[in-house]
C-alpha cells in the first residue's frame, strides 16, 4: 500500500472537491508525460500516416494542457501534477516495446499505435468521470473544456483503430518478404 507520505504534497481527501483536483491534477500529470511520450513516438515512426496522426495529436495534447490549467484557474487553484502512476507505467511499457522491436520499423510502427490507442483508451475513460465530478460539482465552464479534451481523444482512438489493421497488414507483409529473403540465403 502507498503510504501518503511518500507522496510529498498530497494531502486528506475529505469531499468531492478535493477528489475532483486530485484526479485533475492527476489527468495534468499524465498530459505531460503523455505529450513527451508522443514526441518519442514521433520521432521514432516511420509509418507517414501514423506520424502525421501523431503529430495532430501533438498539437491537440497541448492545447489539452492549456484547457487543464484553465479548469485550474477557473477553479482558483494554480495547476498542480498529481503523479499518475498508470501513465508512468504506459509510457514506460511502451518504450520497452519500441526498444524490442526497433530492428523492425514496421513492428515498431505497430506497437507505437497499440501503445498509443492504450493511452487514448485511459485518458477517455479519466474524462468521462471527470465530466460527471464537474456537473454534480455545477461547474459549467469546466465541464466544457474536459468535453473539449474528451471528444479529441476520442477522435483520435477511432483513428488509430481504423489504422491498425493497415499496420498489422504492413507488417505481417514485412515478416513475410524477409521469412523468404532468409529462406532463399539459406539454400
Amino acid at each position: 500500500m502507498v503510504q501518503l507520505s511518500e507522496r510529498p504534497g498530497t494531502k486528506k481527501i475529505t469531499n468531492l472537491h478535493d477528489k475532483f483536483l486530485y484526479k485533475i491534477g492527476a489527468i495534468y500529470d499524465a498530459e505531460i508525460r503523455f505529450l513527451e511520450g508522443q514526441q518519442l513516438s514521433w520521432q521514432y515512426s516511420q509509418h507517414q500516416q501514423l506520424k502525421s496522426l501523431i503529430e495532430t495529436h501533438i498539437r491537440e495534447t497541448e492545447q489539452q494542457i492549456k484547457n487543464l490549467e484553465q479548469v485550474f484557474s477557473t477553479l482558483g487553484q494554480q495547476p498542480q501534477r498529481v503523479n499518475c502512476d498508470v501513465a508512468a507505467g504506459l509510457i514506460s511499457d511502451g518504450q520497452k516495446l519500441v526498444l524490442l522491436a526497433s530492428d523492425n520499423p514496421t513492428i515498431v510502427d505497430l506497437a507505437l499505435a497499440g501503445e498509443q490507442a492504450k493511452v487514448e483508451q485511459l485518458e477517455i475513460v479519466t474524462y468521462r468521470d471527470l465530466i460527471k465530478n464537474a456537473e454534480v460539482l455545477g461547474q459549467n465552464q469546466v465541464v466544457q473544456l474536459l468535453q473539449q479534451n474528451l471528444q479529441q481523444e476520442e477522435q483520435t482512438a477511432q483513428k488509430l483503430e481504423q489504422l491498425k489493421p493497415q499496420l498489422i497488414q504492413e507488417a505481417q507483409s514485412a515478416q513475410g518478404s524477409s521469412t523468404a529473403s532468409s529462406h532463399k540465403k539459406s539454400r
